[in-house]
């Protein structure tokens, strides 16, 4: 086999099918996946374990070859660079790098997360992620405090009980110091368990327990690294509120003459509407929750920060409240 030869080891296998699927950084919104090994190369996960961090290394081979040059996370209002200085997948060699958590482990199959590579992507070379000594890294996070994790399920089941989720929309985190608790992605607020509650890392989105993430965990980041007050968020889809939101325009949205509303209707900012889960829309709900304490998306949901998690689903009571009578006055 001639020395220059790239041997593939194995496949991902992921919900993302498509690369507009995938957030450009594992941290931003990445998935549990799962890494299936050719049964030759099994033998080469002696030593792997769960909880252990590892640096998955795939050939991105939908990526163009013929590019050194590209806008900076394809931001064409940023002046072009190198491709060797950027993380763009467009380059000679495009060998992507991704920094994982093993889940799980059965036999020549790795379940990891956070993983931003689409379904099907080759795997060429895995390697363990090394502490200040020299060792494998593991996990630095204690168990899920029991008592967080029943905060957020007692929040997730007075919101579906109100209708401000249904099914399995929605996402309810708690800050705590360098760390918050997040619902899982997929999970019914309703009947969450602790199974459903994800910790993560602030400052970089690292997952270190529990998984997948919820595909707005890149909004909650964003916010809390803004926000230094807010210690919960609470992103919601309230029935009411989003039907007025079809019916009158935004300047008309809780316009009532009741102090309530004036009150209220102060603490409430407005973005456009921005793809769900997307970088950008997490920089604008954060930029207006640095001064106002709810967010109303346009085409998607209510986010709400507080002091607590109670704090901010009140706050969302009162303007699914505002937004019931408003239409009732209009029927």
């Amino acid at each position: 086999m001639p020395e220059e030869s790239l041997t593939i080891i194995g496949y991902v296998r992921s919900s993302l099918q498509r690369r507009t699927d995938a957030p450009k950084q594992g941290f931003e919104g990445g998935v549990q996946a799962c890494v299936e090994l050719e049964p030759e190369f099994t033998a080469g996960l002696d030593g792997v374990r769960p909880g252990q961090d590892l640096l998955l290394f795939t050939w991105l081979h939908k990526a163009r070859r013929d590019a050194l040059q590209s806008h900076p996370r394809g931001d064409t209002s940023k002046p072009i660079a190198g491709v060797f200085s950027l993380r763009s997948p467009h380059r000679p060699n495009p060998v992507g790098m991704h920094r994982v958590r093993v889940l799980a482990l059965d036999g020549s199959r790795l379940t990891v997360a956070p993983l931003e590579a689409i379904d099907g992507t080759p795997v060429v070379d895995i390697k363990p992620v090394l502490d200040a000594e020299g060792r494998p890294a593991l996990p630095d996070a204690p168990s899920l405090p029991e008592a967080d994790a029943a905060i957020l399920r007692e929040a997730g089941e007075r919101a579906w009980a109100r209708g401000l989720v249904s099914g399995f929309n929605g996402n309810l985190s708690l800050r705590r110091d360098k760390t918050m608790l997040i619902t899982a992605s997929g999970c019914a607020k309703g009947r969450l368990t602790q199974a459903d509650i994800v910790h993560v890392r602030i400052a970089d989105g690292t997952t270190l327990q529990g998984g997948p993430c919820s595909s707005e965990t890149p909004m909650h980041l964003a916010v809390y690294r803004a926000v230094p007050g807010a210690l919960a968020i609470v992103h919601l889809h309230p029935r009411n509120l989003l039907a007025l939101s079809l019916m009158v325009s935004e300047d008309r949205l809780l316009a009532l003459p009741l102090y309530e509303a004036s009150a209220y209707r102060r603490e409430l900012a407005f973005v456009p509407a921005l793809n769900p889960g997307s970088q950008e829309l997490a920089q604008a709900v954060a930029a207006a929750l640095v001064e106002r304490k709810a967010v109303f998306m346009h085409g998607h949901g209510l986010t709400c920060r507080g002091r607590d998690v109670f704090s901010a689903l009140h706050l969302a009571e009162e303007l699914e409240g505002l937004a019931t009578i408003q239409l009732l006055t209009l029927r």
